[in-house]
C-alpha cells in the first residue's frame, strides 16, 4: 500500500473510496457536485451537459484540477439513483457526464448508468463516463453491450485517460492496458500533455494499442505548461493526422472558475 502522505500519485485506492463510500441500506452515491454546463472535453465537447462528479480518487496527478474533490474530507451529498435520474430530467438536457474524482470506484456505477440508458423520453441520453484509466472498465463495457441487445435507448461512451510521465511515474505506470482494448469508435483516450517528452510517449502508446484505428486519440495541454501551439506543431511535424488537439473550453469560457463548470 502506498501512504498518501508520501504523495507519489498513487493513493491507496480501497482506503481512499471508502472515506467517500456511503454505505446506508439504500444506493447512495457521494456527491461533491451536481451541475448543467458545456462539455469543456471528449467526443460531446461544446455540447450542453448534465455533470454528476462523485468524490474520491485513486491517483494524486500533478496537474488534476478538481483536487478538492479528491480531498479525503470533502462534503458529499448522498443522492439515490432515483433521485439523479429525477435530477438529470430536471435539467432537460440529453447529455450527461459522470466525472470525478473517479467514478468507477462507486459500486453502484453500473445500476445508475442501465437507469439512465433506459430513459426514453423525452430524448434518450448520452451518457459518458470519464475515467483514469487505471480501473476495470470490463463490467462497464459489458453493460453496454448488454444494454444494446435488450434496445435500450441510450448511448454509452467512455473517455478513458493514459496518464503521462507529466502526470508522475506512478501514476503513469498504473494504466490497465486491459482497457483500452474494450474501446470502439464511440470512444476516447485523452492524453494530457505537458512537454514535448508526453506527446512521443503518448504517440508510442497509441501505437502499440492501436487507439488510432479503434477509438478517437485526444492530446490535451496541461494548462500553462505547453502551448496549445507546440501541440500542432508537433503533430504536423510527426504527421500524427489521426490525433486530435483539443482545449479545455471551460477554462477558456470561465478562467476563474474551478467548481460548477
Amino acid at each position: 500500500m502506498v501512504p498518501e502522505e508520501e504523495n507519489d500519485g498513487l493513493l491507496d485506492a480501497e482506503r481512499h473510496a471508502a472515506r467517500h463510500t456511503i454505505r446506508p441500506r439504500a444506493q447512495l452515491f457521494p456527491v461533491v457536485e451536481k451541475f448543467v454546463s458545456l462539455n469543456g472535453e471528449g467526443l460531446a465537447a461544446g455540447r450542453p451537459a448534465a455533470f454528476i462528479r462523485f468524490a474520491g480518487c485513486n491517483m494524486w496527478c500533478t496537474y488534476c484540477d478538481t483536487r478538492w474533490a479528491n480531498h479525503p474530507y470533502v462534503e458529499v451529498e448522498g443522492w439515490s439513483v432515483p433521485d439523479l435520474v429525477a435530477w438529470v430530467a430536471e435539467t432537460g438536457v440529453s447529455c450527461v457526464t459522470l466525472t470525478g474524482g473517479e467514478p468507477l470506484l462507486q459500486p453502484y456505477l453500473p445500476d445508475l448508468v442501465q437507469a439512465l440508458l433506459s430513459v426514453e423520453e423525452p430524448r434518450p441520453l448520452r451518457v459518458e463516463i470519464e475515467t483514469n484509466g487505471s480501473r476495470d472498465l470490463a463490467p462497464l463495457a459489458d453493460l453496454r453491450r448488454a444494454a444494446a441487445e435488450a434496445g435500450l435507448p441510450g448511448s454509452l461512451h467512455f473517455t478513458v485517460d493514459w496518464k503521462t510521465p507529466t502526470a508522475g511515474e506512478a501514476v503513469s505506470a498504473a494504466m490497465m492496458r486491459e482497457n483500452y482494448g474494450l474501446l470502439d469508435k464511440r470512444d476516447a483516450v485523452k492524453f494530457v500533455v505537458g512537454s514535448e517528452e508526453d506527446l512521443a510517449f503518448a504517440a508510442a502508446r497509441a501505437d502499440e494499442e492501436q487507439l488510432w484505428d479503434r477509438c478517437t486519440v485526444l492530446l490535451s495541454p496541461v494548462w500553462g505548461a505547453i502551448e496549445p501551439a507546440a501541440i500542432a506543431a508537433y503533430l504536423i511535424e510527426h504527421r500524427l493526422d489521426r490525433a486530435r488537439l483539443q482545449l479545455q473550453l471551460h477554462k477558456i469560457i470561465w478562467p476563474n472558475e474551478t467548481k460548477g463548470v
